[in-house]
Formats: C-alpha cells, sequence, structure tokens
C-alpha cells in the first residue's frame, strides 16, 4: 500500500480525486474525507498496492503534481515499533495495547491513591468499560479540566500522550512548582482512550481503522465518526450521511454509547470543567472553535491569544511548528466534533490538538518520537492549564 500526498491546483483537479475515489477504495488521511478537498490544499490518502500504479498514471495523465509520501506502508507499520524499550509490559515510549493500559489505570490508581482514582464512565458498543482517571490533590469544591485521547483508533500517539500527561503530573508533583500548584488547584480528568473497541480493532485487524466498531442498521458497514457525533451543528458540513463514509455523524447526535458516555459525564460536571482538552493526530496543529461553523467564538482573542502562547511553549523544545487557529478556517469546516460541542456546552476553554507529524509517517509515527512528541505537548498544555487555572470562571 502507499500514501500519496497531492496538491490540487483547481476545481478540475479536486474534480479527479473526486472521481478517484468513487471509482476505487481510497483512504484519506487528511483531510478526513474527499468532500472536504479545494484547490491549493494538500491532500494525503491511502491506496491499495495493486492499484497504486493506476493512481499514479491517471495523475500523471491528468498532470497532477504528486509525491509518494509512503512507498511502502507495510514496511512503515512494521518500523512504528523501533522503540528500545523492549518490554512485555506497558511501557510509556511504546505504543500499548488496550489490556495493557486498561491494567495501568488501575496500578496508576492503586499506586497513588491520594493522586488518582479511577472511574467507569460508560460501556463501549461491544461492552469494554471506559475508564477515566481523575487526577488532583482531593479538596473541596475544586474546578476541574477535562483532556481525552483515543477519538479517533489509528492516532496511536493520542492515547499514547494521554498516558504520558498522567506519569509526568505524578513524577513532578511536589518537585515542579507548576505541576503542583495545578494538582492541588485543579482536578484533572484523564480519559485515556475514547474509542476503546476501534482502538482493540487497529491493535488485532485493520491498523488503519478510524470510527466505531458499532453496527449501522441497513448497512454492512460499521462504525461511527466519533468526532462527527456530537450536538454540535451535527451533521451539517464537513460529515457524512453515509455509513460506508469515514466521516459518518452516526444516526443522530450522540448515538455512540461512547460519545453519550463522555457528554454524559461533561453535563454532569459541568459547573466544575472549565477547560476540554481532545487529543488527535497527525498535522501539527492547535485549534480552537468553531469547526461546524465560520463564525467566530466570542472569547475569539483570548483563545487566539492563549494558542499561540502554548504553540510558543511547544516550539521551545524541539522547534517543532504548530498552525494555530479556529477550527473551520485553519483546516476545513467540520460539524458534530466534541470541541465545539463542549465551547457551546459554556466550556470557555476548549482546545483541539493535532499531534506529530505533518506526513512523513503521518498515522504511523513510530515509537521513537513518542518520547518527544509528549514531552513538547505538556508544554503546550502546562500552559494552557495555568492559564485556565489563572482566569477561572
Amino acid at each position: 500500500q502507499k500514501v500519496f500526498r497531492v496538491i490540487p491546483q483547481n476545481d478540475e483537479q479536486v474534480e479527479i480525486l473526486n472521481s478517484l475515489a468513487s471509482n476505487m477504495q481510497v483512504d484519506f488521511w487528511q483531510p478526513d474525507s474527499v468532500t472536504l478537498v479545494s484547490p491549493k490544499m494538500q491532500v494525503d490518502f491511502r491506496v491499495e498496492a495493486d492499484k497504486s500504479f493506476e493512481v499514479e498514471d491517471l495523475l500523471k495523465e491528468s498532470g497532477v503534481e504528486y509525491r509518494v509520501l509512503i512507498d511502502n506502508l507495510q514496511a512503515a507499520l512494521d518500523a512504528q515499533f523501533d522503540s528500545k524499550a523492549r518490554t512485555t509490559g506497558h511501557s510509556y515510549e511504546k505504543y500499548n495495547n488496550w489490556e495493557t493500559i486498561a491494567a495501568w489505570t488501575a496500578d496508576i490508581a492503586a499506586q497513588n491513591p491520594d493522586l488518582v482514582s479511577r472511574i467507569v464512565i460508560g460501556k463501549t458498543y461491544e461492552g469494554r468499560p471506559m475508564y477515566l482517571l481523575r487526577m488532583g490533590k482531593r479538596g473541596p469544591n475544586k474546578k476541574a479540566i477535562f483532556m481525552d485521547c483515543g477519538f479517533h483508533a489509528r492516532e496511536w500517539i493520542s492515547p499514547a500522550f494521554c498516558q504520558w500527561f498522567v506519569k509526568e503530573a505524578l513524577e513532578t508533583y511536589g518537585k515542579d512548582t507548576v505541576m503542583t500548584t495545578l494538582l492541588n488547584s485543579l482536578d484533572f480528568y484523564v480519559l485515556p482512550v475514547v474509542n476503546i473497541d476501534g482502538y482493540v480493532y487497529t491493535w488485532t485487524k485493520d491498523r488503519m481503522w478510524r470510527k466505531t466498531r458499532s453496527k449501522n442498521a441497513g448497512s454492512r458497514c460499521i462504525g461511527t465518526d466519533p468526532n462527527r457525533n456530537f450536538n454540535a451543528g451535527w451533521c451539517t458540513l464537513g460529515a457524512s450521511k453515509n455509513s460506508c463514509d469515514s466521516t459518518y455523524c452516526g444516526s443522530a447526535p450522540e448515538s455512540e454509547k461512547e460519545t453519550k458516555a463522555l457528554a454524559d459525564f461533561i453535563r454532569e460536571h459541568l459547573p466544575t470543567i472549565k477547560a476540554y482538552l481532545t487529543i488527535h493526530s497527525y498535522s501539527q496543529l492547535l485549534l480552537f472553535p468553531y469547526s461546524y461553523t465560520y463564525k467566530l467564538p466570542s472569547n475569539y482573542e483570548e483563545l487566539n491569544s492563549i494558542a499561540h502562547a502554548a504553540s510558543k511553549q511547544l516550539a521551545s523544545l524541539y522547534n517543532t511548528e504548530y498552525k494555530y487557529g479556529p477550527g473551520a478556517t485553519t483546516i476545513y469546516p467540520a460539524a458534530g466534533g466534541s470541541d465545539d460541542w463542549a465551547y457551546d456546552q459554556g466550556i470557555k476553554y476548549s482546545f483541539t490538538f493535532e499531534l506529530r507529524d505533518t506526513g512523513r509517517y503521518g498515522f504511523v509515527l513510530p515509537e521513537s518520537q513518542i518520547k518527544p512528541t509528549c514531552e513538547e505537548t505538556l508544554l503546550a498544555v502546562k500552559y494552557i492549564a495555568n492559564y485556565v487555572l489563572e482566569h477561572l470562571y
């Protein structure tokens, strides 16, 4: 299998990509779907090995500029596991399967009873418990920050960051002044994997799976895009009503047990949750509302300056460059996202991170990049958390 990058120059070339996608199985990596492709946009997509010559011929023939980002996806898949940490159990510098992450949530809570507790907020479609870690020093009426990872199954660097964040918070508590203040003053709700069924499926069956694993009535196609399944401009734009598409919005808002559990938890804790962070990959972006409309949020200036400063913090470590801005204008419109929904619930600090890289490896980021990716992202998250603490409302 190969991953191509093209930059269509005009509507005609966009049309060529559209017909390509309708004639064969094309898996869009960036943007999420062919419907979002517009002129001058960088488009990354994967095709089956036996189709790659056909695709190259078509692109050449129609004069669409392209390059092959990943020549041999299987080799890149094998190369993901390049970590030196050869442990059988849990490792922060490796991609851990769900079983390992689930055991880790229990261990981390048992080993740090004064700072961590584990809550089950619901069950997935396939019946797996959804574990949430609550981190912070026990105290009366504390405000909280909610952070989730693993919305999209194939974005493996995302759950790795949630685990890393928990580790760093616990290891530096009592040493690092900022982290100590944060945990003393706030609670962090960390959901290490939202789409657990999908994540398991990427380990057992198809590394490139994105959606949930729920059955769709009257369709042989499986799954809903959980990040198009929230009640924020639901299914109006940048989402699909076709259950076979990767951006399928579901049969209704919160049709998925996973998104419903997450939304229920946030609704129950709305008075206390003051910030919402959701971690995705890839593209190196820090986004804030809105994605379902081109309208700017009422505190746009504030969100933009936070994003600017957080991106600067992130870049200070390895010079990794992030773009930032409202979702719709910075990448593309997409309705039904959790960040827009949380914002519209009144959580005025709502951010989406798109972690490394910019496409060299895409979703198959090697394990050797887990540590640097997580270290730099931690700086941005700490910056945002500290800002929120200083601007409680």
